[in-house]
């Protein structure tokens, strides 16, 4: 089959590869230019460097513009693959193709549509994370399912280390729909509309840890935020800090949210509801990073005790 690409970042490489290793013709690779905001910066793999090595025509545009869809319906595709494209595709691009567009999205839909679903569904406590190979149609991540594949969230993952296993069941599910395309034994599944869970783009704020929380999802919070992601923020003596490692305390910490204590190895926050009760397990932070990019023990780093804050006290 005839392949149109579209893609970007890592995700939009892996699958560039992917296509290019498998037995179709990629004619055409459509990526945005690079770029340093900070989300789009990081797994920065570059799409056009892969096709321009394998003499794959290139077309770099920020969205898919008139432009766009003139060079698509020149390269005759039988089906566009989409994996980490930035912005809103017409239902004239996607619906041209004999075969559509399939999309890839790493979580298992309906669940974790929108940004960052691996990063959420490990924040949220999810049990598994995936990849699903669905048809594009007018809304995001909403169209109906071709395959999915699925790994478990282990008790100790962290984002980067879930994003890199996803990455990997790219070639595979890739591979399988394609070949269910190909041979007419293409299966959809529309999705479960009711079912659907939507996840916004990730800013500075939500990196900054909420104290409200329990211990064990801000235990779950910092490993998500795992290099070189953001990382979980919080401020202590008017200085803003990052959270680099953390566990879930073995005692149970009362009083006033945010209170640091040197405990357990490291420092213990108080966190959590109704903390006032002293039912809850505290965050103990083991290890923290300054503004000036020093790296501390939690547990001589909090030696003043103090509290954390939400801003700058």
């Amino acid at each position: 089959m005839r392949i149109v690409s579209f893609g970007f970042q890592t995700w939009g490489r892996k699958t560039l590869q992917a296509l290019i290793d498998s037995e179709h013709e990629v004619v055409l690779a459509v990526t945005h230019p690079a770029s340093a905001q900070s989300y789009k910066a990081i797994w920065s793999d570059s799409v056009e460097e892969l096709a321009r090595e394998h003499g794959i025509p290139v077309h770099l545009t920020e969205r898919a513009d008139a432009a766009t869809i003139d060079l698509v319906k020149q390269a005759e595709p039988d089906v566009i693959v989409v994996n980490s494209w930035y912005t809103w595709m017409p239902p004239e691009l996607y619906q041209l193709p004999p075969f559509g567009t399939l999309n890839l999205h790493d979580s298992l839909l309906p669940k974790f549509t929108g940004f960052s679903p691996v990063l959420w569904a490990l924040i949220s406590g999810a049990p598994e994370f995936g990849l699903t190979v669905h048809r594009m149609d007018e809304q995001l991540d909403t169209g109906d399912i071709l395959v999915q594949r699925s790994l478990p969230i282990g008790p100790t993952a962290t984002g980067t280390e879930l994003v890199e296993a996803g990455m990997e069941l790219i070639p595979g599910a890739l591979h399988e729909a394609l070949s269910a395309l190909e041979a007419g034994t293409a299966n959809w599944r529309p999705q479960d509309k009711t079912a659907r869970t939507y996840f916004h783009k990730r800013s500075d704020r939500d990196s900054r840890i909420d104290l409200s929380w329990s211990a064990v999802d801000l235990e779950r919070f910092v490993r998500a935020l795992s290099a070189p992601y953001p990382r979980a923020f919080s401020y202590y003596r008017g200085e803003r800090i990052e959270i680099l490692a953390a566990e879930v305390s073995t005692a149970r910490y009362g009083g006033t949210v945010g209170r640091v204590v040197v405990q357990e190895g490291g420092g213990a926050v108080v966190c959590g509801p109704d903390p006032i009760r002293g039912n809850n397990n505290g965050l103990v932070i083991t290890r923290v990073r300054t503004a000036d990019g020093t790296e501390h023990s939690g547990a001589e780093f909090f030696t003043r005790g103090g509290y954390l804050t939400d801003v700058p006290e």
